[in-house]
C-alpha cells in the first residue's frame, strides 16, 4: 500500500480509532472513569485531536511543531489543571497502543511513523505542562509577596484569607514572624525544605537586603498525636538561622493565626531596626527582649507592652513591690542600700524581688532584665502622671 492509499485508509478509520481509544481509556485508567462527564469528553477530544494530527503529520512531517501544540489547544484550560502530566502521558501511551494494534499489518514504516510522532507529542505535552508550572510559579511568587507585604503593613482586608488559601498555606494555629538579612546567594528551596522538616510552613518575602519569614505550624500528620513534640518558635528560628545573611535576626511574638500576624511583624521589624543597640544581642533574638531599645526609638507598641506587662500588673498587685523595685534599681541593684532606704531587712527586699519575678516573669537581679524593668517603670510613671493631669479639674478662682 503506497502513501496516498495509506492516508485514505487512515482517514476512514480515524473515527473507529478514537472510539476504540476511549473504550481502552475507560477499561485501563481508573482516573479517567472517575472523571465528570464534561472532563471525560474533553479528554476524548484530545485523543481524537491526536489521531487527526497524526494523519496530518504523516501527510506532511514538516508540520510537527504546530500540529503537536494544536492537540492540546483542543483541551479547555481547566483540563490542564485537573489532569496531571503523568496522566497525560498515560493517555498518549494508550492512544499509541490502540493505533499500533490497528495498523500492525500495514507495514513497519507506518509503525515507525507512529512511534516518532508519539515522541513529538510527549515532548509537546511536557512543554505545555512546564510552561503552565512556570506561569503558576511566577503567579505564586507575586501572590506570596503581596500577602507578606499586607502582613508587614497591617493593611489586611477581607481578601487576605482567600489569598492565603490560594497559596496552599498548610499552617494551623500559632504564627510568628522572623526578620533578618538576605544572604548573597539565597536558596529559597533549601529554606522551605528545612521548614518542612521542622513541621512548619513559611511565607517568604524578600525586600532588598531584608528577608522576612512568616512561620506557621503545619497541619499535624496522621500518625502524630502528641502536640508536645512541637518546637518553640525560638528553636525553629535557630534552625532556620543558616538560611539568613549576616546581621541580626529578630523573632516577633507569637500570635494565634496567620490573619493576626501583623502585630508580630511590626514588633519584629521594630526590633530589627534597633537590634544593633544591644551590643551582645543573641542571634536570633526575640522582639520582646528588645523592648527598651524599641521604646527609646519611639515604638508605641513597645511602650504599651512595657506598661501593660510590667508596670500595671505590679501597681495592681502591690505598691510595695513598685517602691521596692524603684529603690533597688536606683541603688545599683544593692540589697543593703535598698533595705536602708526602705527601713526593712535585706531579706525582705530579697522576698519582694522574688514576688516581682513571680508577678511579671522578669528577674530584676539580671542586668539586661533590670534595664527592661527600669524602662517600664519610667514609662508607667510618665503615663500615670499624664493621666492624672488630664483628669484633674481646674480650680475655681
Amino acid at each position: 500500500m503506497d502513501k496516498p492509499e495509506t492516508l485514505a485508509w487512515l482517514r476512514r478509520i480515524s473515527g473507529d480509532l478514537a472510539t476504540a481509544t476511549i473504550k481502552r481509556l475507560e477499561d485501563t485508567l481508573p482516573w479517567y472513569a472517575e472523571m465528570p462527564p464534561a472532563r471525560r469528553s474533553a479528554v476524548g477530544l484530545v485523543a481524537q485531536a491526536g489521531i487527526s494530527s497524526f494523519i496530518q503529520w504523516y501527510d506532511d512531517p514538516r508540520s510537527t511543531p504546530w500540529i503537536a501544540a494544536d492537540i492540546f489547544a483542543a483541551a479547555p484550560r481547566e483540563l490542564l489543571r485537573s489532569v496531571s502530566l503523568t496522566q497525560t502521558l498515560q493517555l498518549i501511551r494508550v492512544t499509541v497502543e490502540v493505533t499500533e494494534q490497528r495498523v500492525a499489518d500495514k507495514g513497519e514504516h507506518l509503525r515507525e511513523a507512529i512511534l516518532l510522532y508519539s515522541r513529538e507529542v510527549a515532548f509537546a505535552a511536557a512543554d505545555v505542562y512546564a510552561r503552565a508550572a512556570e506561569a503558576r510559579g511566577l503567579w505564586d511568587a507575586r501572590l506570596e509577596a503581596l500577602v507578606v507585604d499586607s502582613i508587614l503593613t497591617g493593611e489586611a482586608d477581607e481578601e487576605l484569607p482567600s489569598r492565603i488559601a490560594a497559596l496552599g498555606w498548610h499552617g494551623h494555629g500559632e504564627v510568628s514572624v522572623l526578620v533578618g538579612t538576605t544572604p548573597p546567594q539565597f536558596d529559597i528551596d533549601q529554606l522551605r525544605r528545612t521548614a518542612r522538616k521542622l513541621g512548619v510552613d513559611v511565607l517568604v518575602g524578600v525586600q532588598g537586603s531584608r528577608l522576612v519569614l512568616v512561620i506557621g505550624r503545619s497541619e499535624p500528620s496522621a500518625g502524630s498525636d502528641d502536640p508536645s513534640g512541637e518546637l518553640p518558635f525560638i528553636d525553629i528560628a535557630r534552625r532556620l538561622e543558616p538560611g539568613f545573611g549576616n546581621g541580626h535576626l529578630v523573632l516577633g511574638p507569637t500570635v494565634p493565626a496567620l490573619v493576626d500576624a501583623s502585630p508580630s511583624a511590626r514588633a519584629a521589624l521594630a526590633g530589627f531596626a534597633v537590634a544593633r543597640a544591644w551590643r551582645n544581642a543573641p542571634r536570633p533574638v526575640e522582639a520582646d527582649d528588645l523592648l527598651p531599645e524599641r521604646a527609646l526609638a519611639g515604638d508605641a507598641l513597645a511602650k504599651q507592652t512595657l506598661v501593660d506587662r510590667i508596670y500595671r500588673p505590679l501597681q495592681a498587685h502591690s505598691t510595695d513591690l513598685v517602691a521596692t523595685l524603684w529603690s533597688y534599681l536606683d541603688n545599683g541593684r544593692s540589697l543593703e542600700a535598698t533595705a536602708r532606704e526602705l527601713f526593712v531587712h535585706p531579706n525582705t527586699v530579697r522576698y519582694r524581688l522574688k514576688r516581682v519575678s513571680d508577678v511579671i516573669g522578669w528577674d530584676a537581679t539580671g542586668s539586661r532584665e533590670a534595664l527592661i524593668l527600669q524602662t517600664a517603670l519610667i514609662l508607667g510613671s510618665i503615663g500615670t502622671d499624664a493621666t492624672r493631669r488630664r483628669v484633674a479639674k481646674p480650680r475655681r478662682p
